[in-house]
């Protein structure tokens, strides 16, 4: 299980990122940038935006607690992980994944 905090320390120990209030979320960004990540407490789940591509490596390593979010932004790569029950490795990769894929991206 990774608690909240544990995935904030996560999210927050890439170089240049910070944390932001988003909605009901907390939500994780490069500065100057956009997100790459968001927290959701009452249910201890991240969502992380992964390209599409990613999305389908990481869904099919755990279709249970690994999912695109059900809307546009799921089509998109934006991925649900249940973080009580994925591994702290998987998602750290996840998060290198979506905050790579946020460097690359001009702004």
């Amino acid at each position: 299980m990774i608690s909240g905090d544990a995935f904030t320390k996560m999210a927050l120990s890439f170089p240049g990122t910070e944390q932001r209030p988003h909605f009901e979320r907390t939500g994780f960004r490069v500065i100057g940038k956009r997100m790459f990540a968001s927290y959701l407490a009452a249910d201890n789940t991240a969502n992380i935006f992964l390209t599409p591509s990613e999305q389908a490596l990481f869904c099919s390593m755990d279709t249970v607690n690994i999912y695109p979010v059900p809307n546009k932004w799921g089509e998109k790569g934006a991925t649900t992980f249940n973080l009580n029950d994925v591994a702290r490795e998987v998602v750290m990769e996840a998060l290198m994944s979506a905050y790579e894929d946020v460097l690359r991206q001009k702004k």
